[in-house]
């Protein structure tokens, strides 16, 4: 299967990278259902060659705070810088989260924290430092608010810089109301059509635009360059005048 798989795709992938960032509430080593739903995308990108690493938010030291380093800020340990390089060194970033009174949870809302805190840095060609890069997300939950968590999570990693394919987010819930949750057994929830299919378009559509940005050196820098835009550069934008 794998074989088949990365030998019917449309190019090679080994030299991408992507990163999960599961935002359960739980710590390790306890099982979470976001990272269930996860892992079948990570499924995917491993038989076509990708590196992905997953890390689970809750087991590393992240204060709150929207400054790169909050050890600067009153804080004993910050593990955040280096989960940010990981983030940096990776082409695909992926937020997974469980859904909580119909919001993403708040472990989820602190990496996005987080991510703003460095949104500041550039690139090397003036460009906010995740420019030419994707994101995308995976919900899950037993209680209605896929597409609310994802407008959200998606609408933030383009804020900060990163592109957002076609369709960059899948999920799972069962009936509105307490009941089971993607791993139970009773839930079926690994047979559902409609979330295996949109997992898997994500995934590709995810590794796709990767590929473009990798071959392409990223989005074209002009017009975007904040560097040149404190120098004096206005790309064509000019202000009416009032008379």
């Amino acid at each position: 299967m794998a074989d088949t798989i990365r030998d019917s795709a449309p190019a090679r992938y080994d030299d991408l990278r992507a990163v999960f960032i599961n935002c359960t509430l739980k710590k390790s080593p306890a099982m979470s259902h976001t990272q269930g739903l996860m892992d079948r995308s990570i499924a995917i990108m491993e038989q076509v060659g990708l590196s992905v690493e997953s890390m689970r938010a809750t087991d590393y030291v992240l204060p709150p705070g929207v400054q790169p380093d909050m050890t600067e800020h009153g804080y004993d340990r910050d593990d955040w810088p280096a989960m940010h390089k990981k983030i940096m060194d990776a082409q695909i970033l992926v937020l997974g989260s469980p859904i909580w009174l119909g919001e993403k949870s708040s472990v989820c809302t602190l990496v996005i924290e987080r991510l703003y805190g460095n949104s500041g840095e550039l690139n090397g060609h003036g460009q906010s430092s995740y420019y030419g890069r994707v994101g995308g997300c995976i919900i899950t939950g037993n209680e209605d608010g896929i597409k609310h968590c994802a407008m959200n999570i998606l609408y933030s990693l383009g804020h900060l810089g990163y592109t957002i394919p076609p369709q960059a987010d899948a999920g799972w819930i069962g009936e509105a109301g307490p009941g089971p949750s993607y791993m139970d057994p009773e839930a079926h929830a690994q047979d559902n059509d409609f979330t295996n299919r949109n997992t898997t378009i994500m995934t590709w559509n995810l590794i796709h635009l990767a590929r473009m940005f990798k071959d392409s050196g990223g989005v074209p820098a002009f017009g975007n360059q904040r560097d040149k835009w404190q120098a004096g550069e206005r790309f064509g934008f000019e202000n009416p005048e009032y008379r």
